[in-house]
């Protein structure tokens, strides 16, 4: 058997393949409330749940949240920086990118190393790699006296220019180790060999300020897989959209921060060759947030700009490791409804989570969420809330719809859409950031929705946005952790080393990517992974001369020629004027070099359906009536999915159900089941009006 389970905020899920003989291949799939701070406990209620034979599996991987979890929580360890004399206030001083623009009195989110904690010591390199002033080693003695006394846990060490040369690196935290074995030292260079300082510092403190908790955290789990019998292969679901041995991912643990929503970006990408979609964005709603992606040409976006905390008003912090492109924001089923200083209604991005949930769980919550609001508005059926596993506390959520009711004005149902629509605007906000924000029009690409909560919204954001279909695929809410399941073994090198790209730099160019290729089959082979299931795949960041940002393109395959520099060029130039509007006829320089390694596994395939075997109306559990906000209050037909065979079609308006899942379809659009079971939503005939 191969299993993955994905904890998330509010549910751990999991999802697990039989692929012994006799097995028909159909997923078992099953859902628990997430256990914070021991998230380890969810995964061992969502396996005694399914009742999983741990003996029985071959293959683990796992998705967490527990890293982004010990950042945004601030329970990271307490974490001390070494660094280059004169440079220990670089995360003080950070960037003058402030995001708030017209706030004069706008700060600088706090460093989580405190200046006390940031210890200088005298060494130099140059951005060429030269050694300048060697390391003095002496000072090093009293830098961990003091970080004892201080009950340091964990310790970052980010010199000057250590991406171009190291050595200063390795030195101190091998004196590090012989001085204090019991410490966590993370260097800067193991994590990644890019330019910019502030980002590099700020990369290798984050790391260490979660590295000790995200080992406890792996250590128990490996622990409760053990005791269950399990002796099969366990992974970790990585940023970057591969899996890493449970092994490995103890030494960077940090790659692990968005494993969940990398899953389910993998999962859309296979969804999507299934079906011969390329071009889709990613909607994925769960308990907590709402996260979006754009894959164009069936190509995961991988991006190095990211920030933890990022808002429109906070610069955040920034992570310079390979990561999926993926925007996240506070709108998730739980994400509370509230009223601001000016008496404004406002939804997210603080959400009741797994504890005490939403006012329906009849758990202490007293706010109304998005879930509530979709109980209201008769989208979720009350006799079947998460499968019927929960009888939902209706006069709680009457009851704090009342009571934020009469601080607006309005009748409780009024409330409940304005909370959808403010939802609604949210979401499609982010769905903007990943798409026009860049220069894709979404009208050319196709919107997969999953996550618990990410069909109730979905076609209602596809006609804002003009996309002419909606895909659902089969158990939406448990989708990340099956789209683990499809994830490659997968490592990123990048190396920085600005070259311009022309004829005379040829050498110097193949000989980098020649280099990082090199490591590539070297760490793979030494996990085991026989060259014939390794599959390379090359980058590059390039800018025009004279500009100081950079734009990812794919670099050629194949020998590092004339031609292959003549195509990367007019690829970088066609994705500078699908950026910005423009290119230039100036000369271009790769700043970046970036190769990427899979070692590919089998994916999981989706057993087909039989035709449906008699009439659609087989499938209607009920009726009911249904708010559809501005097209009214309906008599809707209730779906049972799982009694839909291929071929069925389904006109709006009607609400399709699943256990854990409702898929609203609003009068105007049609679904239609195909052979794996998937759900084709035409959103309005979009396809004949804006699709040519």
């Amino acid at each position: 058997m191969r299993l993955a389970t994905d904890v998330g905020g509010t549910f751990t899920d999991l999802v697990a393949i039989d692929d012994r003989a006799g097995s028909t291949g159909v997923p078992l799939a099953a859902k628990c409330h997430s256990t914070p701070p021991d998230f380890e406990r969810g995964v061992e209620d969502v396996l005694t749940k399914a009742d999983i034979d741990l003996g029985a599996t071959a293959f683990f991987a796992h998705g967490s949240t527990v890293i982004i979890n010990a950042i945004t929580e601030r329970k990271g360890a307490r974490t001390g920086l070494i660094t280059t004399r004169g440079f220990r206030d670089v995360l003080e001083i950070g960037r003058g990118n402030r995001p708030d623009l017209y706030n004069l009195m706008y700060a600088k989110p706090k460093p989580l190393v405190p200046r006390f904690l940031r210890q200088e010591i005298t060494e130099r390199v140059s951005y060429e790699g030269e050694i300048l002033v060697p390391l003095a080693h002496d000072e090093l003695p009293e830098i961990i006296a003091t970080f004892r006394e201080e009950s340091v846990k964990a310790i970052a060490v980010s010199l000057l220019h250590a991406y171009a040369e190291p050595a200063h690196e390795i030195a101190v935290c091998n004196a590090v180790r012989e001085l204090w074995p019991d410490v966590s030292v993370i260097p800067s260079h193991a994590l990644t060999r890019e330019w910019r300082e502030y980002e590099r510092t700020s990369t290798a403190v984050l790391a260490a300020y979660t590295h000790p908790v995200a080992n406890r955290y792996l250590d128990a789990l490996d622990h409760a897989l053990g005791s269950r019998g399990f002796s099969g292969h366990a992974y970790v679901m990585q940023s970057n959209g591969g899996i890493a041995a449970l092994e490995t991912a103890k030494d960077q643990p940090i790659t692990m921060l968005e494993s969940g929503p990398a899953g389910g970006v993998l999962g859309a990408v296979a969804i999507g060759r299934l079906i011969g979609e390329s071009n889709l964005i990613t909607l994925d709603v769960g308990g907590t947030t709402a996260k979006c992606a754009l894959i164009q040409d069936a190509r995961i976006p991988i991006t190095t700009d990211y920030a933890i905390e990022r808002t429109r008003v906070s610069a955040g912090y920034p992570l310079k490791l390979p990561a999926i492109d993926i925007v996240e924001i506070g709108s998730g089923g739980g994400s509370v409804a509230w009223l601001d200083e000016g008496g404004k209604l406002r939804v997210g991005p603080k959400s009741a989570g797994a504890s005490p949930g939403p006012a329906a769980y009849g758990r202490g919550g007293n706010r109304p969420t998005i879930t509530d609001a979709h109980l209201l508005t008769g989208r979720i059926d009350s006799g079947y809330f998460l499968g019927g596993e929960i009888t939902p506390d209706m006069d709680n959520v009457t009851r704090v719809f009342q009571d934020l009711s009469v601080k607006l004005g309005t009748a409780y149902p009024e409330t409940a859409r304005g909370i959808l629509r403010l939802a609604n605007a949210n979401m499609t906000n982010a769905l903007k950031l990943v798409s026009v924000n860049r220069g894709h029009d979404p009208r050319e690409f196709t919107l997969i929705a999953f996550g618990g909560g990410g069909a109730m919204h979905a076609v209602a954001l596809a006609r804002d946005l003009h996309i002419p279909k909606v895909v659902i695929p089969l158990r939406p809410a448990v989708f990340s952790a099956w789209g683990i399941l499809n994830c490659d073994m997968r490592r990123d090198y990048v190396r920085t080393r600005p070259l311009r790209l022309d004829a005379a730099h040829l050498s110097e160019i193949a000989a980098v990517f020649d280099d990082l290729e090199h490591g590539a089959r070297e760490d793979f082979a030494a996990d085991g992974v026989p060259l014939d299931r390794l599959h390379i795949e090359r980058f590059a960041d390039m800018r025009y001369d004279g500009q100081e940002h950079a734009v990812k393109v794919t670099f050629p395959a194949g020998p590092v020629d004339g031609a292959a520099l003549r195509r990367a060029r007019q690829e970088f130039h066609a994705e500078h004027e699908r950026a910005f509007t423009f290119w230039l006829d100036a000369g271009v320089i790769t700043v970046n070099f970036h190769v990427a390694a899979h070692g590919t596994v089998n994916e999981t395939g989706i057993p087909g359906l039989g035709p449906s075997d008699g009439s659609l109306s087989d499938a209607i559990r009920d009726t009911r009536t249904v708010d559809f906000d501005l097209d009214g209050q309906l008599e809707t037909r209730i779906y049972e999915r799982t009694l839909l065979g291929a071929g069925a079609g389904i006109p709006g308006p009607a609400i399709i159900e699943e256990s854990d899942t409702t898929i609203v379809l609003p009068p105007g659009s049609r679904a239609t089941v195909d052979r794996y079971g998937l759900l084709h939503i035409d959103v309005d005939g979009m396809d004949s009006r804006f699709k040519t």
